[in-house]
């Protein structure tokens, strides 16, 4: 893949009353620009639903009041969102760092208010899907799909791959059925292994978009094999024939030019032009998460994408 840099801001603003930001969803409503994400802290894991709106992507950016979803759960966060026919789409887990959860879809006319719709599915006891998060809503060929992260049962620390669910009524109302994983550690080659003695977590962050040539583009987050903790997150690009792949893994897509790492992420592609809105965290943040926009030409998707040092 031959990627040129047209701009990059980061950050794109500075968030109030909160340590950090994650998880960007840029949402377009025909007028207005909406920001989706989760806001709150690392510190105790502790996080709300992020929202603010922009007259364009590069802002500047009003922060509205935290949502609250009538939804119960420990981590309650990271959605995913689309507009579609006048209507918002919101479908976010209930849980991240714990086993269990639940894929919730909720429905907004304002992206203000939200109403809850339907549960798609819940996690499954001691199964691969013992635990699932990070719900990314996607439109491939004309179908509606969900690509998550899931995980088994684990002792020290969650292992996700990423997973894949189809909506069989053609809405995004569902119902939904599973169809299994698409992506799994063993993919990626720069993905830190199951049983290094230092492994730090798994894939996360799953998003896909169909290019012009009919190819599907998976945008997600690993971590790197080696490397201080709190340095080894990073994007990701991987592309398939088909939307259950196989994926072949194009790269990491860029590095921090200080101590720092990058990660969840959503792509937006028209025409030639590639955007993508990133979270990362470095030493001129003081280590606390921001939103960063990254705006990209795509010349083809033909070979591993060169290292982007931001």
């Amino acid at each position: 893949m031959k990627l040129s840099i047209a701009s990059n801001q980061f950050p794109m603003f500075q968030p109030t009353g909160l340590d950090d930001v994650k998880d960007p969803c840029p949402v377009f409503d025909g007028c207005v620009w909406h920001m989706y994400g989760s806001g709150g802290t690392v510190t105790s894991e502790t996080w709300q639903v992020y929202h603010a709106t922009a007259p364009a992507l590069e802002g500047p950016w009003t922060q509205a009041p935290l949502i609250d979803l009538p939804l119960t759960g420990s981590g309650v966060a990271a959605p995913g969102v689309v507009f579609a026919d006048g209507l918002f789409h919101m479908f976010i887990q209930t849980e991240f760092m714990k086993p269990g959860g639940k894929v919730e879809h909720l429905t907004s006319h304002d992206g203000y208010g939200w109403t809850h719709a339907t549960t798609c599915f819940a996690a499954i006891t001691g199964t691969a899907e013992h635990g699932i998060y990070d719900p990314h809503p996607a439109e491939v060929q004309g179908q509606k799909y969900i690509v998550y992260s899931a995980m088994p049962d684990f002792q020290r620390v969650p292992q996700p791959d990423v997973y894949l669910a189809r909506s069989t009524g053609g809405t995004w109302f569902g119902p939904w059925e599973r169809l299994g994983k698409i992506l799994d550690h063993e993919d990626i080659p720069h993905h830190n292994p199951r049983h290094h003695p230092d492994y730090e977590w798994g894939l996360e962050g799953p998003q896909l978009v169909q290019l012009d040539d009919g190819k599907v583009l998976l945008n997600a987050t690993c971590f790197l094999p080696s490397g201080p903790r709190g340095s080894r997150q990073r994007v990701f690009f991987a592309i398939a024939d088909s939307i259950q792949g196989p994926y072949r893994s194009l790269g990491p897509v860029m590095d921090p030019t200080e101590p720092g790492e990058n990660g969840h992420s959503t792509v937006m592609v028209q025409g030639n032009e590639l955007t993508l809105f990133y979270q990362s965290r470095v030493a001129t943040t003081g280590h606390r998460w921001r939103y960063g926009i990254l705006r990209m030409l795509m010349d083809a998707f033909t070979a591993p994408a060169p290292r982007v040092s931001l």
